[in-house]
């Protein structure tokens, strides 16, 4: 009986210093660091952008901060689920994605922060090019996973997704998913820093080896599940 009144009580008090250290980091990280698109990556980084999905205004200071070229947009709520509180449109960017973008505010930090930290310096390291263009596939889209009946909402449908299929380089040079995955040189080693990369922002960062579906396009997104593959 005392064995297990001290067992609880330390592991109440373990509780409670778990839960003062993340109040003191999520006070730490939204009001003495604010996020910084030009700051290096680092353990807190996916944590970072994590929080801001309950705090638009901040995300959206931190686009203003960066001087990147957006615009709110007003939110939308579909009486299927779909829809989004806190979305933004990307009107320029170092980097062509072929439109205007729409994504919520997070998902927008995230991406363009793989692209300055990932995307641009993997380009310039394995081909001493800049990025020219990159094909996404889309970002909002009210639909299922996979687009299967009985499935639950992608993150499409909240505007929390981008799907990029692949990249042309300065000079025109091409380089796909589904055709370079594979390749043993500088291409293929180049996507899958792409994908590494993003796992550091992203909370689902899905490519070829997850599974079929993903064979031609890099699947990243802001939800709630984990996985990096």
């Amino acid at each position: 009986m005392i064995f297990r009144r001290a067992f609880r009580r330390v592991w109440f008090a373990v509780l409670v210093a778990a839960a003062v250290t993340l109040g003191l980091g999520y006070f730490y990280l939204d009001y003495v660091m604010p996020f910084d698109l030009d700051r290096p990556p680092s353990f807190l980084t996916k944590f970072h952008l994590q929080t801001l999905k309950q705090q638009p205004d901040r995300c959206m200071a931190a686009l203003e901060r960066a001087s990147v070229d957006f615009r709110p947009v007003l939110p939308e709520q579909r009486d299927n689920g779909c829809g989004y509180d806190d979305g933004v449109r990307l009107l320029k960017s170092d980097i062509d994605y072929g439109s205007r973008i729409l994504l919520t505010c997070p998902a927008m930090l995230a991406l363009l922060s793989w692209e300055r930290h990932v995307l641009v310096p993997k380009a310039r390291e394995y081909f001493d090019r800049k990025v020219r263009t990159t094909g996404q596939l889309g970002t909002y889209a009210c639909r299922k996973i996979g687009g299967q009946k009985g499935s639950r909402l992608s993150q499409h449908a909240y505007a929390n997704a981008i799907d990029i299929s692949g990249f042309t380089l300065e000079g025109g040079e091409r380089i796909s998913v589904q055709r370079d995955w594979n390749d043993a040189g500088a291409k293929g080693r180049f996507l899958r820093d792409l994908r590494d990369g993003a796992c550091g922002y992203f909370g689902a960062t899905l490519s070829p080896e997850f599974n079929a579906a993903h064979a031609n396009h890099f699947h990243f997104d802001m939800g709630a599940i984990r996985i990096c593959r």
